[in-house]
């Protein structure tokens, strides 16, 4: 096989047990993924009600009530202030994002998380108390700082305390958490827009002001959890460190998987410029998939259904609280689909749940692009939509959906947070959070444009990143279930194609030691 799919053998053996304590210590941490998704679900919901579009957008408002069935409907929700309101919170967060890494070393990956619950909570309180769109804006910039901390940490702190038998499963906690944020978002849209329509603002304030609840079980959560035994170790924190992993693994003796860490913290420690080190050629793997997994993940288009699914809905014929409800159906999905992932990442392994996944979005994306361009063509005017082509609509989105959340969504976060050493830990992931980022933001920005002038031609842009992505999975990631997070140096030397780079940079590291002796 071109990616040698197969884990290494012959890799240490960690005693240890799938403990109480383990799963809530990851359980609590994985609330930080609540902000992410709740935010992912209220965005495209509150920009589809009428009242929150006559506030604040009135040229949208105009244009989409005033659009019949004629109207080129691709084009309804085309503004760059609109996309400004969604895609600044990513902007902020890839900025908040560079500067957690720092934090997330010197201080512990729980302090990181909490200042992100802070944060997050004063944005949502801005934003529920909005009166201008620079005061909705300034609100999206202080979530995306909060999003920025928690994404930032809470990955990489799930993949240092899970065992490793079961980090997958551990780790994706986190996305599953950020399902159901989406999922409680769409609800919450869809009921206080059912219940408080003619209430004036009161809807879309309370859909706003509710990521203050996810952004306090965040807050917390951060006083009561530990830190990891790596952060302790980083720290120089040992006895402390040996305490906590004792606790975790439920067990009497951890010392050979305490040394380990020992010895990674004190090779970490020579590394005194964790971004220039990243660069060298010994870390090209884990660079090349810190940009490639987290780029790749935004061009499924995944995020576009998310957050702008109301909107989509919208356009393609749904009244706004048909758009809501059938957002709502996907957001379900999503939460549910992840449950597979959970189920089967740490029997089958990342490569086959990336592979399969992959083709099953790709094979959606093209017959819903087929089914647009048929139905609403190039000029956007589709007639009467029937229920029975809405409700395949749906049912394709669905699968789509059911799709990425057995795969792209929850390995998009767990791949990238299990591969770093400790040295470049923090700085790989704030890149990895950084290019996840910079393409949401971009996606965000430009998603109602390019609906606008590519048409149906959207789904078969993503389709074929989807295709690409797919094929670069299959050559160059080596599968990484079963191995320890300390030992994951052994995946890569024994991969056809990255072990050129990491052995032969080992060996030249190792002469130039003889060399003075």
């Amino acid at each position: 096989m071109a990616g040698g799919g197969i884990a290494p053998s012959g890799g240490k053996n960690y005693p240890g047990k799938f403990t109480k304590r383990v799963f809530i210590t990851c359980l609590v941490a994985a609330f930080g993924g609540l902000i992410f998704g709740y935010d992912l679900g209220v965005s495209g919901g509150v920009t589809s009600m009428d009242v929150f579009l006559k506030e604040f957008f009135p040229k949208v408002y105009l244009k989409q009530s005033s659009a019949s069935v004629s109207t080129n409907q691709y084009c309804k929700f085309d503004s760059e202030t609109l996309t400004l309101f969604t895609s600044s919170l990513y902007l902020a967060a890839l900025v908040s994002c560079l500067c957690a890494s720092t934090i997330t070393r010197a201080l512990g990956r729980r302090v990181t998380m909490l200042a992100g619950g802070l944060l997050f909570l004063f944005g949502a309180l801005l934003n529920a108390f909005a009166h201008s769109v620079g005061m909705l804006i300034a609100g999206r910039l202080f979530l995306g700082f909060g999003i920025g901390f928690a994404n930032q940490s809470v990955p990489i702190y799930l993949s240092e305390t899970a065992p490793y038998r079961f980090r997958g499963a551990l780790n994706m906690m986190f996305q599953l958490a950020i399902t159901i944020g989406i999922l409680v978002a769409g609800l919450a849209n869809y009921l206080f827009d059912l219940k408080y329509k003619n209430h004036g603002n009161l809807a879309w304030r309370l859909s706003l002001g509710g990521a203050a609840v996810p952004a306090v079980f965040i807050i917390l959560g951060s006083f009561f959890l530990p830190d990891t035994p790596n952060s302790l170790i980083e720290r120089g924190k040992h006895e402390e460190a040996k305490a906590q992993l004792l606790k975790l693994r439920g067990i009497d003796n951890v010392d050979e998987e305490f040394n380990d860490l020992v010895e990674a913290s004190e090779a970490a420690k020579l590394v005194k410029h964790p971004w220039s080190t990243l660069l060298t050629r010994k870390y090209r793997p884990q660079l090349v998939f810190a940009i490639c997994i987290p780029a790749f993940q935004q061009l499924t288009g995944m995020n576009v259904i998310t957050f702008y699914a109301p909107v989509l809905f919208k356009t393609v014929g749904f009244g706004s609280s048909a758009s809501l409800a059938s957002a709502l159906i996907t957001n379900g999905v999503n939460f549910l689909a992840t449950f597979v992932s959970i189920g089967l990442v740490d029997k089958f392994g990342r490569r086959i749940l990336f592979l399969e996944g992959g083709v099953q979005m790709f094979v959606t994306q093209v017959v819903v692009g087929g089914a647009m361009a048929w139905k609403f063509g190039t000029s956007g005017n589709p007639g009467e939509l029937s229920k029975g082509f809405a409700a395949t609509l749906v049912t394709l989105i669905c699968i789509y959906v059911a799709g990425f959340a057995w795969s792209w969504g929850p390995l998009g976060w767990l791949v990238p947070s299990e591969i770093f050493p400790l040295e470049v830990r923090s700085a790989a992931q704030a890149i990895n959070v950084s290019v996840n980022m910079i393409f949401t933001f971009a996606i965000a920005q430009v998603f109602t444009a390019m609906l606008c002038h590519m048409k149906f031609g959207l789904f078969f842009f993503f389709s074929f990143f989807l295709f690409v992505m797919s094929c670069f999975i299959f050559k160059y990631l080596p599968e990484t279930k079963g191995v320890p997070i300390e030992e994951m140096g052994r995946v890569w030397e024994q991969h056809p194609f990255w072990r050129k780079y990491v052995v032969q940079d080992k060996g030249i590291a190792m002469g130039k030691a003889a060399q003075n002796v």
